[in-house]
């Protein structure tokens, strides 16, 4: 079968707009994490028993959200990096170089899930505010990272 210019042109085109609504749903996802982690940063989860319940409930739906968002941005953007399928030489050198800070930064996240991702019942353990900052310290490094290969990609 032959490929005419106009062909590969158009594949090309799809890729990008595939690109493109991967950075945004990873976007939103990650908006809408932000969101969630400054009001969770913003409870004192331990004061008083009535706030228990809600915080618990917010530390549910943020471990949630994060757990989306890092899965968002792994399989849309890194994943065509991990299998050497990003064909834009620049996009794929400097996502070879972002992305082990980047698994890092995923780690982190997913061992915060873990640990506190307690269901409705769950009680808070007093490490949640150190763990949270230190997520948080990740969390803006990833974000940072994640910006360097998005301005590169668009």
């Amino acid at each position: 079968m032959k490929t005419t210019i106009k062909d590969d042109q158009t594949r090309a085109g799809e890729r990008r707009r595939g690109s493109q609504d991967a950075i945004a749903k990873m976007v939103t996802e990650r908006t809408e994490m932000l969101a969630l982690y400054c009001r969770l940063a913003g409870l004192d989860p331990f004061s008083q028993k009535q706030h228990r319940e809600p915080a618990q409930q917010l530390l549910q739906e943020f471990c949630q959200v994060l757990v989306d968002y890092i899965a968002a941005g792994h399989f849309s953007l890194y994943e065509r990096v991990v299998n050497g399928t990003e064909r834009r030489r620049d996009v794929a050198t400097l996502a070879e170089r972002l992305y082990p800070r980047i698994a890092d930064t995923t780690q982190a996240a997913l061992d915060f899930n873990d640990k506190y991702d307690l269901g409705e019942n769950g009680i808070i353990p007093p490490s949640f505010e150190p763990d949270l900052s230190r997520l948080g310290e990740e969390l803006a490094v990833r974000i940072e990272l994640e910006d360097q290969l998005i301005a590169r990609i668009v």
